[in-house]
C-alpha cells in the first residue's frame, strides 16, 4: 500500500500475507505459496478487506488493510494461459457489496460472485465479437448510476456497456 500524499510504500505483501519473494514458481497453482506475474487487480470493498486478483493462479485473495490474510476464493482452476482472475468490481446499487464481479479474459466470460463464500451465482459472457461476446476482455468497472463497462485488448480493442435491469 501506498501513502496517497507521498506515494511512500506504507505496506507490501504477497500471498497469504507473508513476504513477497522473486522465486520461480510453477504457473497455474492455485495454491502457490505467492503470488504470480502478474498480480492483475486490487479493489478495497466499502468494509474494510482488500481483494487482490492472482490471474495466473486463478484466484482472488482477500486482505485486511495492514496485510494479514482473510480467505481465498480459486475460480475455474483448470483454466491455464493467462488465468481466470482479471478483474473484479463492486456495484454501487449493491450497497451492503454482498456480490461483486469478477472479470475472466480467458474463458471470456464475467461472473457475478458471492462475497461470503465465493459461490458464482451468476456468468455472463462467451467467446466472440459480437455485442454480448468477448475478444480478451481484461477489465471491468461500474460507474455511479450501476452501469457496468467492460474493455478488451488484443485486437478485441472494444469497450461494451450493460445497463441494470430496473
Amino acid at each position: 500500500m501506498l501513502d496517497a500524499a507521498s506515494g511512500a510504500i506504507k505496506r507490501i505483501w504477497g500471498a497469504y500475507g507473508r513476504p513477497p519473494t522473486d522465486d520461480n514458481l510453477p504457473p497455474y497453482n492455485p495454491d502457490s505459496p505467492q503470488f504470480a506475474n502478474p498480480v492483475h487487480c486490487i479493489a478495497l470493498a466499502k468494509d474494510g478487506p482488500v481483494y487482490v486478483c492472482d490471474r495466473t493462479n486463478n484466484r482472488v485473495q482477500v486482505f485486511n488493510k495492514d496485510g494479514s490474510y482473510v480467505r481465498q476464493y480459486v475460480f475455474d482452476p483448470q483454466t491455464q494461459g493467462p488465468g481466470s482472475a482479471w478483474g473484479l468490481a463492486f456495484s454501487p446499487l449493491d450497497r451492503k457489496q454482498n456480490y461483486f464481479v469478477l472479470i475472466d479474459g480467458t474463458n471470456e466470460v464475467f461472473e457475478t460472485v458471492r462475497r461470503k463464500d465465493g459461490a458464482v451465482v451468476g456468468t455472463f459472457g462467451r467467446s466472440g465479437r459480437n455485442a454480448g461476446e468477448f475478444h480478451y476482455v481484461h477489465v471491468g468497472q461500474f460507474d455511479s448510476r450501476g452501469n457496468f463497462y467492460t474493455g478488451e485488448v488484443d485486437t478485441g480493442k472494444r469497450l461494451q456497456k450493460w445497463v441494470p435491469v430496473e
